[in-house]
């Protein structure tokens, strides 16, 4: 089966796996979740989404078990240090930012409503910090992919200003995506593994 991203061929299933575009195997969810979406026949049009908002754990959790998500991972992205460790990044000095890439089918969930999700879910007022969380690491960003998702970030972000909901401008830094570094095993899916539905205090 063939996974297209964005009308291109970056990855092709193997098994229950999927190679990136280094040929090396990433831990997507298994084909049992595209079958959920109903797009487990022939050819399934997906797209990638990167977001930051916060302890990945948590922002993970949010969009994981969503209609249309396909598959989450977390990471770091946004840094300076090639394939940095979890210890790398909470020194605060490689840059990067706890991140969450999903995998959607856009035929059932939307860009903009995986934005909405993205700014109801976290304090986008907040630099560098997000409950009792602080450091560079947990900012909070769009690291978009194409064009249009710029667009949309951008647009969107103009539309919460615009909305009076929070008194304090937002600081979300909306961004290209460059290389995502998938952080250690033991971090992938935390919450579900603990049992627990959020690590935050609001």
């Amino acid at each position: 089966m063939r996974i297209l991203m964005n009308g291109k061929t970056p990855g092709t299933m193997i098994g229950m796996r999927l190679l990136d575009p280094n040929g090396k195997p990433t831990e997507v969810q298994t084909m049992q979740k595209i079958v959920k979406t109903g797009k487990a026949r022939g050819v399934a049009t997906l797209e990638k989404a990167t977001f930051a908002a916060g302890c990945f754990w948590h922002v993970e959790e949010t969009f994981r078990e969503l209609q249309g998500i396909v598959a989450t991972q977390v990471g770091y992205i946004g840094g300076t240090r090639p394939d940095p460790t979890y210890e790398d990044v909470c020194s605060d000095e490689t840059g990067h930012a706890e991140a969450v890439e999903v995998t959607y089918d856009a035929s059932q969930l939307s860009y903009d409503q995986l934005l909405d999700i993205f700014w109801k879910n976290h304090d986008p007022t907040t630099p560098d910090r997000q409950g009792p969380d602080e450091g560079t690491q947990y900012r909070s960003a769009i690291f978009y992919h194409t064009p249009a998702q710029k667009e949309a970030a951008i647009a969107s972000q103009k539309q919460l200003e615009k909305s009076g909901r929070y008194r304090n401008p937002i600081v979300t830094q909306i961004v290209p995506a460059d290389t995502f570094w998938r952080a250690e095993d033991y971090h992938q899916q935390y919450l579900k593994k603990k049992g627990l539905k959020s690590c935050r205090i609001m």
